[in-house]
């Protein structure tokens, strides 16, 4: 059995070490170079951990909304568009402004978690 650490885990090292051990010892540029790096691993993090649920969930969103559950995401999101641009779907469909309120919070939290629109 191979027991290394996971790719979260050497993310969140690398991130770890960048803000508390790095940073810290730096000034100026340099120093902000790695806060850039640190937060952009932070984000590939995110991404490695939230996004295939957050996809998963949007697909099944998508897919109850158009009634088509064989599509892929992103056929299924080129539908939607398509569809409100149409003016098929529109603002006042509550079924609409649920789903894209929800898969917008949910990349907003793998974007930028500490966004205020996403606190309750």
């Amino acid at each position: 059995m191979h027991e290394a650490p996971s790719s979260e885990e050497l993310l969140g090292s690398v991130i770890g070490f960048l803000n508390h051990v790095a940073a810290p010892q730096l000034s100026g540029q340099a120093a902000f170079h790695a806060r850039v790096a640190a937060n952009a691993l932070a984000l590939v993090e995110r991404e490695i951990v939230q996004r295939p649920a957050a996809d998963a969930r949007a697909q099944a969103l998508y897919a109850d909304l158009l009634q088509d559950q064989t599509s892929p995401l992103e056929a299924l999101t080129k539908q939607v568009c398509a569809h409100i641009r149409s003016g098929e779907l529109s603002c006042d469909n509550p079924t609409l402004l649920a789903a894209l309120r929800e898969i917008t919070s949910a990349q907003l939290a793998i974007d930028q978690p500490n966004y205020s629109g996403l606190m309750p």
